[in-house]
C-alpha cells in the first residue's frame, strides 16, 4: 500500500555523507524535506541537488532539514558533492544517504519490493525514485510530489508548498490555488463567520463555503 498523507514515515537508519543516519532522531522537531534520486552524476539530478545548495539559508528559516536519498554509496555521493558545488558555487551542506540497499527507496514506496540493483544498471532502472516528501515534526508526511527524469523539480514550488504547510499547521485555515507568502488564506468551513471574525478579524465572503481572511502570522 502507498503512503499516504498524515502516514507516519517510516522511520530508518542507513549511512550517509554525514555519517549514520536514523530518520526520526535526526528530524528532532524540524520539518524535513526528503528528495530521491535514481543515480549519482545524472545531469538533471546535480542541477536539482545545486539548487537545494542555494537554498540553504531559506531552509533554515522555516526550521526544516533536508536530506538526498540517492540509489549509490556514501563514497560515489562525496565525490558527486565535488561536481554539486562546483556547479551551484556553494556547499552542499545537507546528507545524503547511502540507498544501494533500496532500504528507503521500497520503505517509501518509490520500488516494489522484489526490486534489486542490476549489474551495469542504469538511471533507467530505479527511474521511480524521484520523489520529494515533506514531513512535519510530527514525524507525519505532509506532502508527496513525483517527477518523471526528464523534468527538473521546482524547488520554488516545493519551498511555496512549505510555507503553505506551515502557515496552514494547527489553524483552521487553507491556501487558495496559486497562493503566495503574503497573499490572504482561506478560512476552514469549521468556523461561523462570527467565530473567524473573532479569530482572523475581518473576513471577505465570495461564498458561503469560501471565506477570505489575512494570514496569521507564525
Amino acid at each position: 500500500m502507498s503512503l499516504r498523507i498524515n502516514d507516519v514515515a517510516p522511520d530508518f537508519t542507513t549511512e550517509s555523507t554525514a555519517g549514520k543516519i536514523s530518520l526520526h532522531n535526526w528530524m528532532g522537531d524540524h520539518y524535513a524535506i526528503l528528495f530521491s534520486h535514481p543515480k549519482d552524476f545524472t545531469p538533471v539530478c546535480t542541477t536539482e541537488f545545486s539548487a537545494v545548495a542555494l537554498l540553504a539559508k531559506e531552509f533554515v528559516k522555516r526550521n526544516t532539514l533536508v536530506m538526498g536519498v540517492s540509489v549509490d554509496s556514501v563514497e560515489e555521493h562525496h565525490k558527486w558533492i565535488r561536481d554539486i558545488e562546483a556547479t551551484a558555487g556553494v556547499p552542499a551542506n545537507f546528507p545524503i544517504i547511502d540507498d544501494r540497499s533500496l532500504q528507503v527507496a521500497k520503505l517509501f514506496n518509490m520500488l516494489p519490493a522484489e526490486a534489486y540493483l542490476a549489474d551495469g544498471r542504469t538511471p533507467a532502472d530505479t527511474a521511480t525514485v524521484r520523489t520529494v516528501f515533506i514531513i512535519g515534526p510530527d514525524k507525519k508526511i505532509r506532502l508527496t510530489m513525483s517527477y518523471p527524469m526528464s523534468v527538473g523539480r521546482n524547488f520554488a514550488e516545493i519551498l511555496r508548498a512549505l510555507d503553505a504547510i506551515q502557515i496552514t499547521d494547527g489553524v483552521p485555515i487553507a491556501t487558495p490555488a496559486n497562493w503566495q507568502p503574503g497573499q490572504d488564506v482561506i478560512v476552514g468551513l469549521s468556523l461561523s463567520d462570527e467565530a473567524a471574525k473573532a479569530r482572523f478579524g475581518e473576513i471577505d465572503v465570495k461564498l458561503p463555503y469560501l471565506r477570505y481572511a489575512k494570514a496569521p502570522n507564525k
